[in-house]
C-alpha cells in the first residue's frame, strides 16, 4: 500500500448523532469522494449489514462491502467519522464509524490495524477527547503505516 489509505479530509467530527443508515451513507460518500470506491459501494455496505452487523464493540462500527461487490472498490481507503450524539447501530451504541474499502485482501490487514486502535480503553478515551478532525487524524494516522 503505497498511498495513504486515510487522509485528513476523510476524517470528520459531528456534535450530533445520526441514524445507522445516514452514518453508512456518509462513510460511503467520503470513500467515493476519496476515489476509493464507486457509487455502488453504499449498496454493498447495506448488503453486508443485512447479513451480519459490522458493530465491533467499543463504540465502533466498520461498515464495508461484501466479497461479491469487490468490483465497486477502486483502491483501498478509509473514512472516519465521530458522532458525539451517538448512533444506534442495530441496538448497539456507536460513536465511531469507520468506512473501509480494501482492495484484494488488504481489508483484513486494515481491519486489524483499526481494531488495535480501538481495543484499548485509554486510546478510546483519547479518540473521544480529540477536539478537531486534525487531532483525531493524528491519533489514527498509524493506519497508514504499512
Amino acid at each position: 500500500m503505497s498511498h495513504s489509505i486515510l487522509r485528513l479530509e476523510s476524517v470528520r467530527i459531528h456534535p450530533s448523532g445520526t441514524t445507522q443508515e445516514a452514518a453508512m451513507k456518509e462513510a460511503a460518500d467520503i470513500l467515493v469522494a476519496a476515489g476509493a470506491v464507486t457509487n455502488g459501494y453504499f449498496a454493498a455496505m447495506q448488503q453486508r449489514e443485512a447479513t451480519v452487523s459490522t458493530y465491533m464493540g467499543n463504540e465502533l462500527a466498520i461498515p464495508h462491502g461484501t466479497n461479491e461487490t469487490k468490483d465497486t472498490i477502486l483502491e483501498s481507503g478509509l473514512s472516519l467519522v465521530r458522532y458525539d450524539g451517538g448512533v444506534d447501530w442495530g441496538g448497539e451504541p456507536v460513536s465511531f464509524v469507520v468506512g473501509i474499502a480494501g482492495k484484494g485482501d488488504e481489508h483484513l490487514e486494515i481491519l486489524g490495524r483499526i481494531a488495535i486502535l480501538f481495543s484499548d480503553e485509554d486510546d478510546l478515551a483519547r479518540l473521544k477527547a480529540a477536539a478537531t478532525p486534525e487531532e483525531l487524524f493524528e491519533l489514527v494516522a498509524t493506519v497508514n503505516e504499512a
